[in-house]
């Protein structure tokens, strides 16, 4: 079934129609080839046209899409022989997090990321994508292995923010993500962290500290969601948009205050109509950046990651 964003719906209109041609070329001896191309054509330009010009709201409409790459479709797509590993060694498996080992071309890694459910069975699995205390710590203990074996750790952003439940309270959520932020400080290995959907507060954060922070350009990463942050300002969700424009959540904005260190070009459309060109396109740029990262000694690697933290915010001392 179509998923139809608000601002997409001229899109849709011309997708239809497309289809309808297609399959009434299918049924019959009469060629729509013609009448397809110039549909396709007019429908790239617009779809160009409205993706040039999204307004932070629609980023975040864009990057919740639920047919938008998971981390599970960039395991499938981008590595090979991949292991998971299960558990935190103290509590539980939270699903909410998949890690293990796998190749990267011809390079041995460690990949870590939230992972949501595409439907509701899933999601309920998954937790809807927000991890309790065991899945950071299952998290962490799969980046001591790395370290240990001297392996590079990839992580995969993609949740609203970590489990706000009574029973992960319980069970140290604070301290865990605050563990995570801590060891993955000094850990003696290439980190590469990937923002894939929603990078919500520290939820993300707690698998957010690498040499390497990037985004796709439609990917959002926030403090707090724009729901969350109307309500507290103005006691109105529905203010959600207005929001979304103040906290400066995008690739862009973030690419411009130096807080990632590059936006990823999602294909047209957004990634959730290309999911193979966007799973294609991070596994390039991860070679790129891992290739980059392996040629720095573990005290230059640390000494750059140290650098990089304590100069954000530099921009807003004055």
């Amino acid at each position: 079934m179509a998923v139809e964003l608000g601002f997409e719906g001229s899109v849709i209109e011309m997708d239809n129609q497309i289809k309808e041609l297609a399959a009434l070329e299918a049924e019959g001896d009469v060629s729509f080839q013609l009448e397809i191309q110039n549909l396709t054509e007019k429908r790239d330009n617009l779809l160009k046209e409205i993706y040039n010009n999204l307004t932070p709201w629609q980023i975040v409409q864009v990057a919740r899409h639920p047919k938008r790459p998971l981390f599970s479709d960039y395991i499938d797509g981008i590595f090979k022989g991949f292991i998971e590993l299960h558990g935190d060694r103290n509590f539980g498996d939270d699903q909410s997090i998949i890690a293990g080992i796998c190749t990267l071309e011809e390079e041995k890694v460690f990949i870590i990321g939230h992972q949501r459910g595409r439907d509701m069975k899933d999601n309920v699995k998954r937790n809807f994508g927000m991890p309790k205390p065991e899945g950071y710590r299952k998290a962490l203990r799969v980046m001591k292995l790395a370290e240990k074996f001297n392996k590079p750790i990839i992580t995969f952003i993609d949740t609203k923010g970590a489990y706000p439940g009574i029973e992960a309270e319980q069970r140290g959520q604070s301290e865990a993500i605050a563990r995570n932020l801590f060891e993955m400080s000094k850990l003696k290995v290439p980190i590469i962290c990937v923002v894939i959907g929603e990078g919500g507060s520290g939820g993300a954060l707690a698998l957010g500290v690498g040499d390497r922070l990037l985004m796709l350009s439609y990917s959002m990463f926030s403090v707090i969601s724009p729901e969350g942050c109307a309500t507290i300002l103005w006691k109105d969700a529905g203010r959600a948009p207005e929001a979304a424009n103040a906290l400066r959540i995008t690739a862009q904005d973030l690419l411009s205050f130096g807080l990632i260190d590059e936006s990823i070009e999602e294909p047209l459309g957004g990634a959730h109509r290309n999911p193979e060109l966007m799973t294609q396109t991070v596994k390039e740029i991860l070679i790129t950046q891992l290739k980059g990262l392996k040629r720095l000694s573990i005290k230059r690697l640390l000494d750059k990651r140290y650098e990089k933290f304590m100069g954000m915010g530099q921009m807003f001392k004055e």
